[in-house]
């Protein structure tokens, strides 16, 4: 009876520790997200840094000696002060001369201009009617000439007393001067500064020369403005590659309407030289090399399927694939780094 019992025993015994443990093994399913490939645009583009520089710039002196005297600003109603944005012609800081201004005689200059003008005019109407000779027109026209070039040459010699925008800017520096003091020629006004349109000197890797040429797009970025993009685009490249760093010069103009960047801010640009519309891209991070070859996985009825994938354009954080891909197809982003072929998975996401 005893040897009878223990046999079936042995049986259930060998079953329970046997199999079951062959069953659990099968159903292993390793968790993965995926994503459904969607045609995109990518851009390929080199990144590159600098500092960024104002296209205008200008620091403005006295030409004259006289008593300083701050103009108001038309904007504002009140004293010119740093940062006041300024239009050409605005004039800035007067240079009081008394002396100098009577020298200059500017009303009466504009009388003999005028008095010069009717007489030239009456002189040539004349003429036509057979009145005067043409030597007398002649005079009459010499005399205009003369009363234009002494009009002129007392609107320089104003214009020394005068501190004006010579274009659209930003005033960055205003020493200041106790009003009505006065100051000596060559003494320093006003910094002006045109910073809408910033400009940029990089250096770019040797390997991309004949990629980079000028109207190229460029976007730039600064770490103070994370959210912030700014449109720009190449002007100008060096033929010559620098013997020492292999990597040649490329100057960035920057369009910056609303005066966010600074002169003298450290950005990062991306300069674009390719781009494909309508392609397979996808992560870079999740492409695997094995035996040589670039890799990603897909899933196919609960199974995740190798795919030995060829690449095309790329950036720091995409590439496009041109072989081994398909519209639709459910791609593996998250849970790939253990996966092998035909390995059973569970989609979490």
């Amino acid at each position: 009876m005893k040897t009878r019992l223990c046999m079936p025993l042995a049986v259930l015994v060998l079953t329970a520790c046997g199999n079951p443990d062959t069953q659990v093994s099968t159903n292993i399913a390793s968790p993965v997200s995926v994503e459904d490939i969607q045609p995109k645009m990518i851009e390929e583009y080199i990144t590159a840094t600098g500092t960024v520089s104002a296209t205008a710039e200008v620091l403005l002196k006295a030409e004259s000696s006289g008593y300083y005297r701050l103009a108001i600003n038309p904007q504002t109603s009140r004293l010119f002060v740093m940062g006041d944005r300024v239009k050409k012609g605005t004039i800035i800081v007067y240079i009081d001369n008394p002396e100098q201004e009577n020298t200059i005689r500017i009303k009466s200059q504009e009388l003999t201009l005028d008095i010069s003008k009717r007489e030239y005019e009456k002189q040539k109407s004349l003429y036509e009617k057979g009145g005067v000779t043409l030597h007398e027109l002649k005079n009459a026209e010499k005399a205009l000439i003369d009363a234009q070039y002494s009009y002129d040459n007392a609107m320089i010699q104003l214009s020394k007393l005068r501190i004006t925008a010579p274009f659209d800017g930003v005033i960055i520096d205003l020493p200041y001067y106790t009003p009505g003091n006065k100051i000596d020629s060559g003494a320093e006004m006003v910094h002006l500064m045109n910073y809408e349109k910033l400009t940029m000197e990089t250096q770019l890797p040797g390997r991309h020369l004949g990629r980079v040429i000028p109207r190229q797009p460029v976007r730039v970025t600064n770490y103070t403005l994370p959210d912030k993009i700014f449109n720009g685009s190449i002007t100008q490249v060096s033929p010559a590659l620098d013997p020492e760093t292999r990597s040649f010069k490329a100057t960035i103009a920057v369009d910056n309407p609303d005066l966010l960047l600074r002169p003298g801010m450290f950005v990062k640009s991306e300069v674009v030289v390719s781009q494909a519309d309508s392609t397979i891209v996808i992560p870079k991070n999740i492409i695997l090399t094995r035996r040589n070859n670039k890799i990603v996985f897909v899933v196919e009825r609960g199974t995740s399927v190798e795919r030995t994938i060829e690449t095309g354009l790329e950036n720091p954080d995409e590439v496009q694939i041109t072989k081994g891909l398909e519209i639709g197809e459910r791609l593996v982003v998250g849970g790939y780094e253990t996966l092998r072929n035909r390995s059973a998975v569970k989609i979490i996401q």
